[in-house]
């Protein structure tokens, strides 16, 4: 079953997402044929106006769980949670999984955020990358993260992050 096209603008729609919700979800599909080949990702628009913290990127996520992930740091933000960049936090996810905010020099992944380029306007933009574990609780850059799970969700931010490397 396919959604109908209402024929609203992309912008309109990224607007209305940000005064209904205060940020914007952005998916994109994967693009195998790029050197690198590009996996699905989603990113938020808009948080740092919103929660005062970096727009968030999720790699190798269907749009639905990477917006219920950036909806829980939202809400977190939002009830007076510091969450560091580049350190791993146990809580925040189910099951005391590790996550890691790790900074992206957004420079180099322009292409990767041309709505969020487009809605600031060519302003500068700040973006972390949630890292999140496999099954077997192994973080992208661990070496026992599955293999076939690299491609899905390569580590994009600046490395080593503080305390790994």
């Amino acid at each position: 079953m396919s959604l109908p096209d209402f024929g609203i603008p992309h912008a309109e729609k990224i607007e209305w997402m940000i005064e209904t919700n205060g940020w914007a979800l952005e998916s994109m599909s994967p693009e195998p044929a790029a050197t690198p080949p590009r996996p699905a990702y989603s990113y938020s628009i808009g948080l740092p106006d919103f929660v005062g913290f970096a727009d968030i990127v999720i790699l190798g996520l269907q749009p639905a769980a990477a917006n219920g992930l950036i909806a829980l740091v939202v809400d977190a933000l939002k009830g007076g949670a510091e969450i560091p960049f580049g350190v791993e936090l146990v809580g925040l996810l189910d099951n005391d999984l590790r996550c890691l905010f790790a900074p992206i020099q957004s420079i180099h992944h322009t292409s990767w955020f041309e709505t969020a380029s487009r809605w600031s306007g060519g302003g500068e933009m700040r973006y972390v990358q949630m890292l999140y574990p496999d099954r077997n609780g192994f973080m992208p850059y661990e070496d026992g993260f599955e293999k076939r799970l690299r491609l899905a969700q390569p580590v994009i931010a600046e490395w080593p992050f503080e305390g790994h490397g």
